[in-house]
């Protein structure tokens, strides 16, 4: 992966995880690149993968949108704005990436190395909206829009089975644990890692003294939402009809 036109080991390895075939593998190491490693090589920070994040959140969100527009014939706008609200959002792009092993080939510095960036949520759900938009440059739309479904099948997968993730998790457990009789749930941060400027929060949230569910977050309401989630699927799931 050093150059565009070198067909190095680790580009082979990762256009594998990632299905595809690179006419531009600059594109691609490009959408790998954080900005902590420019910062300590003295590269310019427009060479990371921010710019191409930006682009790729825009090629994301009309493939999702159009996706589930296909997918699900019935459903309201209402109801497809927050589905798709619930597959882009960070935490859930996240997951994509580690599917797709890409933590494994980004390109941090030592810092952020150190630091446990290369499984933190905020940056590889970055990082794989910045390959979105490699693909999409390297090969056009339709080749994008193809990968971003193929991505997120698993997760289309799970909505047209259980339908919609909860879009408020914290209200969500709140309302489900109070009309079961059982207390206001207490959320208790459990640890904040890495620098300030990209801290990762870890909370869990607590029902009658026990922890019923964790999650990590880039702000620590983020993480109290997700470990309200991890609760509502873990701990109090839905119950059947």
């Amino acid at each position: 992966m050093e150059s565009s036109r070198e067909k190095s080991p680790t580009a082979q390895l990762l256009e594998s995880a990632l299905g595809l075939k690179f006419r531009d593998r600059e594109l691609l190491r490009q959408a790998l690149v954080h900005r902590s490693l420019l910062n300590e090589q003295g590269g310019q920070p427009e060479d990371s993968y921010e710019r191409l994040e930006y682009l790729g959140d825009a090629v994301l969100e009309l493939t999702v949108s159009t996706e589930l527009f296909r997918r699900f014939p019935v459903l309201n706008e209402g109801a497809l704005t927050k589905l798709r609200s619930a597959l882009v959002r960070g935490e859930s792009l996240a997951k994509v990436a580690r599917r797709l092993s890409l933590g494994d080939f980004l390109l941090l510095g030592k810092g952020e190395e150190n630091s446990g960036g290369r499984q933190r949520d905020s940056i590889l759900a970055a990082a794989f909206e910045a390959v979105v938009a490699a693909v999409y440059l390297d090969q056009g739309f339709d080749e994008a829009s193809r990968f971003v479904a193929q991505s997120l099948d698993p997760e289309l997968q799970q909505i047209s089975q259980q339908g919609a993730p909860p879009d408020n998790p914290k209200s969500d457990l709140q309302e489900r644990v109070q009309a079961i009789g059982l207390s206001t749930p207490k959320y208790r941060l459990a640890s904040c890692e890495g620098p300030d400027h990209n801290p990762l929060f870890t909370v869990e949230v607590l029902v009658e003294g026990e922890v019923a569910g964790a999650g990590q977050g880039g702000k620590r309401s983020d993480a109290e939402q997700s470990a309200a989630r991890d609760a509502l699927c873990r701990t109090f799931p839905t119950p059947s009809s």
